[in-house]
């Protein structure tokens, strides 16, 4: 039976978006993941550090999926349920998780780690990271690239202008990264496809995702969603891309 389009508002307003566990769009919405696969590299990395951070943990998901974590493993997170989530996933796997705000500087000394990881940072603090990393250290993070999603976002927000179509580009990272004085061992991106198969897979990806629309709320867009809700019904899933890129960086020793 074909649920309503107010069934699947009321149940994508009422599910927890804590943590960054997607599974609740599992059947509503599919995304193609990049084929390096961040988190088997990212688990190779951790399996030969001594002291590690992962910056912007969100719940601990990702970092908890690594089979072996270095003696000293640390994160940090800066939303308040984010951090309760994450701490009752990694404290068990004697992993330490640290409230910050995610502004400069790092709550950590200078050269306190060998491997500094992120995926899906909102921001990168480049001189934070080459100044908590070890001389011959490593940083290693998946990131969100430019225009990403953007059909969706433009659906919402209208045509936005070139600048903030550029954003986030891995060019840009890699100056970033230079200029703190990294060296660049790896940068790869990728566009993949997304696909989104009801209203109610859209409410909740904008509602965890807060930096797509921001300050999104039902109530506001509650017309547009109508819209958009008809639409896929009558033509199926709507369709957007994501951009990824990876990028490796070596603290000169």
């Amino acid at each position: 039976m074909t649920r309503t389009f107010d069934h699947l508002v009321a149940e994508a307003e009422s599910v927890s978006v804590v943590g960054w566990d997607f599974s609740w769009l599992d059947g509503r919405a599919t995304e193609q993941r990049p084929s390096w696969g961040y988190q088997r590299l990212m688990s190779e990395r951790l399996a030969q550090a001594s002291a590690a951070l992962d910056i912007q943990t969100g719940g601990g998901e990702v970092l908890a999926g690594a089979p072996k974590r270095p003696p000293l493993m640390v994160a940090t997170e800066a939303w308040r349920p984010n951090i309760d989530k994450a701490t009752q996933l990694l404290h068990p796997l004697g992993a330490v998780v640290v409230a910050d705000s995610d502004e400069p500087p790092l709550p950590f000394g200078d050269e306190a780690f060998d491997l500094v990881v992120s995926r899906h940072p909102v921001t990168v603090w480049w001189d934070e990271i080459a100044r908590v990393l070890r001389p011959g250290g490593t940083y290693f993070s998946q990131q969100v690239g430019p225009a990403s999603v953007f059909e969706l976002i433009e659906y919402f927000l209208g045509p936005q202008p070139e600048h903030v179509r550029r954003a986030r580009h891995p060019d840009e990272a890699r100056e970033a990264a230079e200029a703190a004085g990294l060296e660049i061992t790896d940068l790869r991106s990728e566009s993949l496809r997304a696909e989104f198969f009801d209203i109610g897979a859209v409410i909740y990806f904008l509602r965890k995702v807060v930096w797509m629309v921001p300050g999104f709320t039902v109530a506001q867009y509650r017309g547009r969603l109508r819209e958009l809700h008809d639409r896929i019904e009558a033509e199926g899933p709507f369709v957007a891309h994501t951009a990824r890129f990876l990028i490796e960086a070596r603290k000169k020793a």
